[in-house]
């Protein structure tokens, strides 16, 4: 997993420390309710941002549904503390907002760090111009989130995620001669149940276009991946 801060370098020192602080608190009360544990995720982190690798047995599904959404609610908890001149407004009026990348893949410990396929994949996701653009163009969105090809085919497209995959666009970024591809949230980070009917949630809550009995049992589970990166 891989998480950014938009604009950290244009805040000053202090701004910058209340920033870390407002993230790493987004962090744990997205993780903590998700049923996850950030003590036991493995984390090279900077000063604007975290690449964690979360251990074997964590759940996929949950972490790109349910820690995501709960990571834009964080975020939007903080932004009107900030905005109503709560303890997060200290920061200078500077809303924190950031840039999440999720993948699955091959990595193994380093003395630098993990090397491999997964943490390059979500590097090269999370510097995407059209993720980057999606802050700039919609000055209401706090998240910006894209999951790599093989997570959004094996995760968010099957339904076992709590997000839509209708509300994800693909893209493909190009980078150091090879080429990655991934899946941006444009749609809100709400579960599918929570959207209006003509977006794809409603009363039985199905996914647009899809009869009920097309949705996974309530208690189906994707198998266990290796690894999972973020940053």
């Amino acid at each position: 997993m891989a998480v950014d801060i938009q604009g950290y370098s244009k805040r000053d020192t202090r701004e910058q420390l209340l920033a870390q602080r407002d993230l790493c608190e987004a962090l744990d009360r997205a993780a903590h309710g998700a049923g996850l544990d950030r003590g036991h995720w493995e984390k090279q982190v900077g000063g604007d941002g975290e690449l964690a690798t979360l251990p074997d047995g964590t759940d996929p599904a949950m972490v790109a549904g349910e820690f995501v959404i709960g990571l834009a609610g964080a975020l939007r908890d903080l932004n009107r503390e900030a905005r109503d001149g709560g303890a997060a407004g200290e920061a200078g009026g500077h809303r924190l907002r950031v840039r999440l990348s999720l993948h699955h893949g091959t990595l193994t410990a380093g003395p630098f760090g993990p090397a491999g396929d997964a943490p390059i994949v979500v590097q090269r996701l999370l510097d995407a111009a059209p993720l980057r653009r999606l802050l700039i163009d919609d000055a209401d969105r706090d998240l910006a989130y894209v999951v790599s090809d093989s997570l959004f085919e094996d995760v968010v497209r099957t339904g076992f995620c709590a997000l839509p995959p209708e509300a994800f666009q693909p893209i493909k970024v190009s980078a150091k001669g090879a080429t990655f591809r991934g899946h941006i949230l444009t749609g809100r980070a709400v579960r599918r149940n929570d959207l209006p009917d003509d977006q794809g949630g409603g009363e039985d809550g199905g996914e647009r276009g899809g009869p009920p009995g097309d949705r996974p049992a309530p208690d189906a589970r994707v198998l266990d991946f290796p690894a999972l990166a973020v940053r």
